[in-house]
């Protein structure tokens, strides 16, 4: 599996990706580890976690983006995104994000994403923004964010200052 935009390639954590990452000096972090164990006891979870995201043009991997897990039974799933530096205020985490939401609108495992960011995080912030993602509610130097598939018209609001599903 592997989904290719104009300059990236994207492809689910696995052990050899892992591998290649460890290779290429890549510091994947303590959350591929996590996910490879949750792959390797559930297969179900392939394609709901991280994704490596690589230069088509050398296949050097930039940085990591995927999903927290399988979408739950409302249909919802969480991204999340990382860049090494020098990859960053590129464009990489915009363009890889939106072609991994597409991917995961057309799965029809998907109904709506959500993110969350530091409200001090102001290019992750801009992703999220050029992406259309709804700020929902923000906390404790947090912001919240939901992204509807198109057609659905059932997302989070905020209600007596707890987040709720409803129909919008």
């Amino acid at each position: 599996m592997r989904i290719e935009t104009e300059r990236l390639i994207l492809k689910p954590v696995s052990v050899q990706m892992n591998e290649t990452a460890l290779k290429q000096g890549y510091n994947s972090g303590s959350h591929i580890d996590l996910y490879l164990g949750e792959l390797e006891k559930d297969q179900s979870q392939q394609n709901w976690g991280p994704w490596f995201v690589m230069l088509k043009e050398n296949d050097q991997i930039i940085g990591d983006i995927g999903f927290k897990g399988r979408p739950a039974e409302d249909r919802m799933a969480e991204i999340g995104y990382g860049f090494v530096e020098e990859h960053r205020n590129q464009g990489f985490a915009t363009e890889s994000a939106r072609a991994l939401i597409d991917w995961a609108f057309k799965t029809n495992e998907v109904q709506f994403l959500v993110a969350e960011t530091a409200n001090n995080n102001l290019a992750s912030i801009r992703v999220l923004e050029k992406l259309g993602m709804e700020r929902i509610y923000e906390a404790n130097g947090m912001i919240y964010w939901q992204l509807l598939k198109e057609g659905i018209h059932k997302g989070l609001i905020i209600q007596d200052d707890q987040v709720v599903e409803k129909e919008l």
